[in-house]
């Protein structure tokens, strides 16, 4: 069972500015990649900072405090990738981002993005 959040209009989302919106008891952060949208859990395990405000390379984002970097389209820790924080499907609907909060995904196999 899904539990869609409307994040917002796509052509509002800028991809140098990540949105967090509050999941089942934590925050997710929705970036934006080359016209592309994956989210994944706000909070670096490794001392609780906001991934959100860390800058985004090639599809992998770091954290601003002690630069654990996250790959944006499994949530894997892109150094250690047995490590994964919770990541979650976007899907686009008439022009409106919505974000499905239900359960993180990890691996959608195939080599698909399972954030995006």
């Amino acid at each position: 069972m899904s539990n869609l959040v409307k994040v917002g209009r796509a052509e509002d989302i800028a991809e140098e500015n990540p949105r967090v919106l509050q999941g089942p008891g934590k925050s997710i952060a929705l970036f934006r990649v080359g016209g592309d949208f994956f989210a994944i859990d706000d909070m670096c395990p490794h001392a609780g900072a906001s991934l959100s405000g860390g800058p985004v390379e090639e599809g992998i984002v770091t954290c601003p405090w002690h630069y654990w970097r996250f790959r944006l389209k499994d949530g894997a820790w892109a150094d250690n990738p047995k490590i994964k924080i919770g990541c979650y499907p976007v899907t686009v609907q008439n022009g409106d981002v919505f974000v499905d909060v239900s359960n993180p995904k990890h691996d959608a196999g195939a080599g698909k993005p399972a954030c995006g």
